[in-house]
């Protein structure tokens, strides 16, 4: 009897990038039970030669299959940021370690080295910058103010967003506002 299967996915970092990859999963005959930001798990193991071909098709598609087990740590680390910060705002007032201890089931610290490691930035930089990126998504849509986005991004104050914003893109968000297109990055490239 065959048992189910989780699959670890690069590049996820969006919904559109769920359906796609579940969209595919269909295609090939694979029946996901759940697809989230970097996981999938099917109803039935996927076998080597069905594996190669949804990995050269998510190849194509900007996704990859991680076999390595610290790959796929960090991999949930990032997920679960994204998840963070640009789908779940009210959770950005817990514990950074205590919510990555809890969805990796790793010791934080254990989770820091090989994030540090791996990526060649800390968890902590990581989750600022993608902080900012969620900042300047915020800013384009012109429907907040600094004082209300640093509320909902768990700044202790607009005067904080606006150096830690300033420090890594330089410029206020005052000025990104005012020159929004094309400065935000792709998820997957923050």
């Amino acid at each position: 009897m065959e048992t189910n299967d989780t699959l670890y996915i690069r590049n996820m970092v969006c919904d559109r990038c769920r359906m796609v990859v579940r969209k595919l999963f269909a295609e090939l005959g694979i029946e996901p039970l759940s697809v989230e930001l970097g996981v999938v798990r099917t109803a039935v193991a996927v076998e080597d030669e069905q594996r190669k071909r949804l990995d050269a098709r998510l190849r194509e598609l900007g996704f990859e299959l991680i076999d390595e087990p610290r790959q796929q740590i960090v991999e949930r680390v990032k997920a679960e940021i994204i998840r963070l910060v640009h789908r779940d705002n009210g959770a950005l007032r817990v514990n950074l370690s205590d919510r990555l201890t809890e969805a990796t089931h790793h010791e934080y610290s254990q989770i820091s080295k090989l994030f540090s490691e791996t990526t060649g930035t800390t968890v902590e930089k990581y989750f600022i910058a993608q902080k900012i990126e969620r900042v300047k998504e915020l800013l384009t849509y012109g429907e907040l103010s600094l004082g209300e986005i640093a509320d909902l991004m768990n700044y202790s104050s607009a005067a904080h967003l606006s150096a830690q914003f300033k420090s890594l893109t330089g410029m206020t968000p005052t000025r990104f506002r005012e020159q929004a297109a094309g400065h935000r990055k792709p998820l997957d490239k923050v």
